[in-house]
């Protein structure tokens, strides 16, 4: 029989959902029938749609409320080993097990990760469980000791797994589309901005806001449009209103502009010359590809913190504190300085680690082989 993934996911944003669909082509291209659920769908009485709707609106409107979420429930030692949807979300994921029957399950979303590592711990899921962790930062809700091993996005991170866990734990390259490892198009920039109204003037730097919109990126583009040495484009995601608000302001001079929700990043990157981030999510990761350097500035509430200052420590970004800093940190990154060389080389580092397929099918032959007849 043909061997089976299954990826549970989570739609919390945008980035979990693409991981898991790159990983899904590149285990289709090798053969291997896979198949993506959304964790939050397992839930019973549509609790995770007003989950999702919950953490968008708190990180819209009252970020210092999830920021202390995070603190009590996901990284303090005082606070269970298990999240209180772990045994409602393994329910669910229990019942796609066995209509799928998969040789492999590989959870990219914490609360998947808790579910499957909960099922295997307690002999009802029987495929391995690999965890690909989507974050620099390792929040106590990602580790559950039934999961059979996890891939990590560098080694500090894969040490701190199997430290805390004693489960094996592997670097593994970062799973962006192969597209954003095209090399740099300056050709093209002038057609870029053209395109996007910019005058002449600063070299583009994107600004990520996630799909959601969230963050202090008006402050951001304000900095960056004021200077006059660099122009932002703003990536706001599907946040209309945010999209509408910075395009007034950064539209009529042509000092910068506001765009929502694009499916051409790789280009976008391919004519940046940074990008500016706020939670160190998939975006970060597909500049890394493009060796676009990245600044980090005002992070998110909860994760988005400890992930930019996970990142900066792992050498691949520059984390910014202070907004008279930003414009320093940017300039230091001019074609040519050592600064920027330095960055783009650590970052592109990342990608000589395995990929993650090639990490995960030897899960599936071992499992295969477990169901075998013996001889």
């Amino acid at each position: 029989m043909k061997d089976r993934a299954l990826i549970v996911s989570a739609s919390m944003g945008a980035g979990h959902d693409a991981v898991a669909a790159e990983l899904a082509r590149r285990l289709t291209v090798a053969g291997v029938r896979a198949e993506t659920v959304d964790v939050l769908a397992l839930l019973p009485l549509r609790l995770g749609a007003l989950l999702r709707w919950w953490y968008r609106v708190v990180m819209l409107r009252a970020p210092w409320l999830y920021a202390l979420v995070y603190r009590v429930f996901f990284v303090s030692r005082r606070a269970p080993s298990t999240s209180p949807l772990t045994v409602v979300a393994a329910a669910g994921l229990a019942r796609v097990v066995r209509r799928v029957r998969p040789s492999l399950v590989v959870p990219v979303f914490h609360v998947a990760a808790q579910a499957a590592g909960h099922l295997r711990a307690r002999g009802r899921l029987a495929a391995p469980s690999v965890v690909v962790l989507t974050d620099f930062a390792v929040h106590r809700l990602w580790l559950h000791p039934g999961n059979d091993r996890y891939l990590c996005p560098d080694a500090a991170t894969a040490l701190a797994v199997t430290a805390a866990l004693g489960r094996p734990a592997f670097r593994c390259a970062p799973i962006v589309r192969p597209g954003f490892a095209a090399s740099r198009d300056h050709a093209g920039t002038a057609d870029v901005r053209a395109r996007l109204g910019l005058r002449d003037g600063g070299p583009i730097v994107l600004v990520c806001a996630g799909s959601w919109g969230v963050g202090r990126v008006a402050e951001t583009a304000g900095i960056l449009a004021r200077s006059g040495r660099y122009a932002p484009v703003v990536l706001c995601g599907r946040n209309e209103r945010l999209r509408r608000r910075l395009g007034r302001l950064l539209g009529r001079a042509g000092a910068g502009a506001a765009l929502g929700w694009r499916d051409d990043l790789a280009g976008l990157l391919a004519s940046a010359y940074a990008l500016v981030d706020n939670a160190g999510g998939l975006t970060c990761r597909e500049a890394f590809a493009a060796g676009v350097p990245v600044v980090t500035y005002r992070p998110i509430a909860g994760h988005g913190g400890d992930g930019v200052r996970a990142m900066a420590r792992a050498g691949v970004s520059v984390h910014v504190r202070r907004r008279r800093d930003l414009l320093r940190a940017l300039d230091r990154l001019q074609p040519g300085l050592p600064g920027r060389a330095a960055l783009t080389a650590r970052a592109a580092a990342l990608f000589t680690a395995s990929p993650a397929e090639s990490l995960l099918l030897p899960g599936l032959a071992a499992a295969s082989r477990a169901c075998e007849p013996a001889s």
